[in-house]
């Protein structure tokens, strides 16, 4: 039987609170599964629990502070759990995994930031959060800082997936949308860049939810981030990070191939929005 999976209490309440429950439940003697059979859950639900990857709700949380005899600590932990970080304090989270990754697998509903122009994600800051002027161009500066990692003499694998819908999609203006479209033909003719365009009659349904990014990291573990406007999560469990790895794989083998990904991207830029790559608009 494989170690148990090392947790650092210090890193979030979640952790802390899951790194108690491990302890009082080894003190008792109990598996995880002899344990969830006692509070009518799966092992598994015990093990997210332990790991910090999953918050209990309340009554669950009193029923392992009766079991466990925890006289208490569990249920004074438990209404703290739910001070998760901002929006914010998860996407610097993200941005740290993020400045690691060897490889990158992204589907998205609009340009993803790696590869946006300034303009592009000027006029997206603009249009969602209505920043005022200093917190627009701390965004656009933390953005443009990300894209530096796809310049490294050693950059990560990115691989990117867009609706086709995004092709057609005006941000800004026409001619902002064709230079863009311009700026991620010249981004794929770098050996370490690949998209694929998901086109509209895809049977693939779990498209409809805003944007997904896949990381690989050093150590060979995977970490997930969903995203939509103003809103984002990061995934770490592998199981469930794994769910949304076959669901990637499934948006793969029904998107266009790079070759034809490329031709349809040149196409909507030059009959769209009437520019062509030597020429932006």
């Amino acid at each position: 039987m494989p170690a148990p999976k090392e947790l650092d209490p210090s890193t979030s309440i979640a952790a802390l609170y899951g790194n108690k429950v491990r302890k009082l439940r080894l003190r008792a003697g109990w598996t995880q599964r002899e344990l969830g059979e006692k509070v009518h859950v799966t092992h598994s639900r015990i093990a997210k629990i332990e790991l910090g990857t999953e918050s209990p709700p309340k009554q669950l949380s009193d029923a392992l502070d009766e079991v466990l005899g925890a006289d208490g600590d569990l249920r004074d932990l438990w209404p703290h759990i739910g001070c998760t970080p901002s929006f914010m304090s998860r996407a610097l989270q993200f941005f740290e995994y993020e400045a690691q990754a060897t490889k990158m697998y992204k589907f998205s509903q609009m340009i993803p930031g790696l590869v946006q122009t300034e303009e592009y994600m000027r006029a997206l800051f603009g249009a969602w959060f209505c920043d005022t002027p200093a917190e627009l161009e701390e965004k656009v500066s933390i953005r443009l800082g990300r894209q530096a990692r796809l310049d490294e003499p050693a950059p990560p694998w990115l691989w990117i997936i867009l609706d086709q819908a995004v092709l057609y999609r005006v941000v800004g203006s026409h001619g902002l949308m064709g230079r863009q479209l311009a700026h991620l033909l010249a981004l794929t003719e770098r050996p370490h860049v690949h998209l694929q365009i998901l086109p509209y009659e895809t049977p693939e349904l779990s498209t409809t939810g805003g944007s997904m990014t896949i990381l690989k990291l050093p150590n060979g573990s995977e970490v997930m981030y969903v995203e939509g406007i103003g809103s984002g999560g990061i995934i770490r469990d592998p199981e469930d990070v794994g769910k949304y790895t076959a669901s990637y794989d499934r948006m793969q083998a029904n998107a266009l191939s790079p070759a034809a990904s490329t031709d349809l991207t040149r196409k909507a830029m030059e009959e769209h929005f009437s520019c062509s790559p030597s020429h932006p608009a």
